[in-house]
């Protein structure tokens, strides 16, 4: 592989997760970040140990300014568009700084992509959230999990978008631009609405990343809180598997071009968020864990489970990392680096 790639926000979880694999592959890497999450350090560090210094180059960016961006994606044939503010709490206690990271970043990257004579393939990790609450939907309480009465695939992308909080609105915002540059421009983009990705290299916290955040929160005996009932269901989808999706894209360019994919784990790699969930952690753990229940959060989705058909049918991609054995994973690696974390 000879491609030079462009990864913003190449020091977080998903990013430094592709950087690697892309290193290994004899890719060029470039990593833009502004090292402001917690563990982009600590990812940067590792791919450097991992790899070699000079196997990748890094700049320290951020996306919100246009010629930093700009002259990172000189040259590049692929951009990887990662970077963004990723919490609904934070988007709501700033909006204006999660609409300038999200819609005005992602804006910012797709012009220094259209104004870069290469022409570069574009991914673009969007949302479920883009879809809402999904409140028109019917949906039945089992004894650990709520289901959709109907929808047993899940939601597909024909599903309707509907904004909910600002950072339904800054995402969706940048998943549509990112649609209509391949449309007006001709640039090959593609949209990847993602369910839950977790997996090693992710410093959850309770606002965001929620599957690594119990793991960490049970191994540094920190207090956890429920928000709802735990029935809530979701997909989830391992890192590794989504790489794959990402792999596949860029070797059928012209078949990914201006689409949307739900990508996720699928109805069979859905659980719900406590109630089943502790029970997988429980096991791992060897003792049970005591959890405090609060209020449900506005906008949060009582059910959402992604429909992967189109993914598959089109990529030729499904998920290989079911949740048991995903989970497995992410708690060796949390345990074997308990150092990393507060």
């Amino acid at each position: 592989m000879t491609d030079r790639f462009l990864i913003t926000g190449g020091a977080g979880f998903i990013g430094s997760n592709y950087a690697q694999r892309l290193i290994k592959k004899g890719a060029a890497v470039t990593i833009f970040d502004n090292l402001s999450r917690d563990g982009a350090e600590s990812n940067l560090t590792w791919l450097e140990n991992e790899t070699d210094k000079k196997s990748f180059e890094f700049i320290k960016g951020d996306v919100r300014n246009f010629e930093e961006i700009r002259s990172a994606a000189k040259g590049k044939e692929v951009i990887i568009h990662l970077a963004a503010q990723v919490a609904v709490t934070t988007s709501v206690e700033n909006p204006r700084h999660d609409f300038e990271v999200n819609a005005g970043g992602t804006f910012n990257v797709l012009e220094a992509a259209r104004l870069n004579k290469m022409q570069p393939s574009i991914i673009y990790a969007s949302t479920n959230k883009v879809y809402g609450e999904l409140e028109d939907l019917e949906i039945v309480e089992e004894p650990t999990r709520y289901q959709f009465k109907y929808l047993k695939e899940g939601i597909d992308e024909s599903r309707t978008l509907d904004f909910h909080s600002p950072y339904g609105c800054s995402k969706g915002a940048g998943d549509q631009y990112v649609r209509d540059y391949a449309r007006i421009y001709d640039i090959p983009t593609t949209v990847f609405r993602q369910s839950c990705i977790y997996g090693t290299r992710q410093f959850g916290i309770e606002d965001q990343g929620w599957v690594a955040w119990f793991v960490i929160a049970v191994l540094k005996n920190h207090s956890l809180k429920i928000y709802g009932d735990g029935k809530q269901i979701r997909d989830l989808l391992f890192v590794d598997d989504l790489l794959d999706a990402y792999d596949l894209t860029l070797k059928i360019p012209g078949t990914a071009q201006g689409q949307v994919f739900n990508v996720g784990g699928g109805p069979k790699n859905s659980i719900s968020i406590w109630v089943e969930f502790s029970k997988v952690l429980e096991e791992l753990l060897g003792r049970e864990i005591p959890v405090e229940f609060r209020g449900w959060r506005p906008g949060d989705q009582k059910v959402y489970v992604s429909d992967i058909k189109k993914c598959q049918a089109e990529l030729g991609w499904a998920p290989k990392t079911d949740v048991r054995k995903g989970l497995s994973i992410l708690f060796k690696w949390v345990s074997e680096n308990k150092g990393l974390f507060v």
